[in-house]
């Protein structure tokens, strides 16, 4: 009898634990998988944007560099900016190369982070990759150059938040070579979304500035160029895609599902305000380029 007993203990014991591996290994892949989607969703969309953002650049910038036209550039007075100063050929051409250089990041940064293109094109990859980091180091000079040469009060808080995202981008630079020479891939794939995060700051920078005036303007706050939001974001806009990027590499380090479902749904909810940025902000680009009164 009491055999009888304990085999029939055992053998609830042992099939207790056999479901609870399966609940344990069902909810892994569900975790695993809403952080596979959220990412594409995030990818798509910065890719989307990123492209239209190229398109801008080139059409606005480049061509007025090729029609010799850059007084447009001014356009931008509105808001206190005046690109382009009569006479400094040296600041004009240092903010001509910032601009267009900015393009070619955008168009050809994204596809750095496709594993297909890794995997399936492996010298474009290659070079592109290279080109990528020349740009990308020749943008942090540039920046310095317009911040402390060029501006005359570089003393800011735009001003310093720009140098620290500069010698963020020189930084991750060199790890993202470093990685790539000594074929480091998994460390290499980490470096190169840092890099790509950072390079692209002044993107997320207005991203995050129309996400705020058209959620607020939803919800129904009168949002105001003179709140707290935009000194914080001006400064520190790189600060907030970073720190997400560590806690994607966290969950896809990890076997605990509750960080790798944290990880997803937060990428998600900064994907749809990234959306809801580029809704703002690409009606407001094809009004530069239409050559229309600039208005917010």
């Amino acid at each position: 009898m009491e055999r009888t007993a304990l085999g029939m203990y055992e053998a609830s014991t042992t099939k207790d634990k056999k479901q609870t591996d399966s609940n344990t290994r069902t909810s892994s892949k569900a975790a695993n998988q809403g952080l596979k989607y959220s990412t594409a969703f995030w990818f798509v969309a910065v890719l989307a944007g990123q492209w239209f953002f190229f398109y801008y650049i080139i059409s606005f910038y480049g061509f007025s560099v090729i029609n010799d036209n850059m007084e447009i550039w001014n356009r931008w007075e509105v808001f206190g900016k005046t690109p382009y100063q009569v006479g400094d050929f040296a600041g004009n051409l240092a903010f001509a190369a910032h601009a267009i250089g900015a393009g070619f990041v955008a168009f050809g940064g994204a596809l750095q982070l496709l594993p297909q293109m890794r995997r399936y094109f492996p010298k474009f990859h290659k070079a592109n990759g290279y080109l990528y980091l020349l740009t990308v180091f020749a943008l942090s000079v540039s920046g310095f150059y317009l911040v402390w040469v060029r501006d005359q009060h570089p003393i800011t808080l735009d001003g310093i938040g720009t140098s620290i995202n500069g010698i963020l981008i020189l930084a991750f630079t060199f790890f993202c070579a470093r990685t790539a020479i000594k074929k480091d891939i998994r460390n290499h794939r980490k470096w190169a979304v840092r890099l790509f995060l950072v390079s692209n700051a002044q993107w997320f920078l207005r991203l995050g500035v129309f996400s705020y005036l058209v959620t607020g303007t939803s919800l129904g706050f009168d949002p105001k160029f003179g709140d707290p939001f935009f000194p914080m974001w001006t400064f520190g806009c790189f600060v907030i895609p970073l720190v997400m990027a560590e806690l994607y590499f966290l969950a896809g380090d990890t076997h605990r599902s509750i960080i790798k479902w944290i990880a997803a749904s937060s990428l998600s909810i900064l994907t749809v305000l990234m959306l809801v940025g580029m809704l703002g902000f690409t009606p407001f680009l094809i009004m530069v380029m239409s050559g229309g009164e600039i208005s917010i």
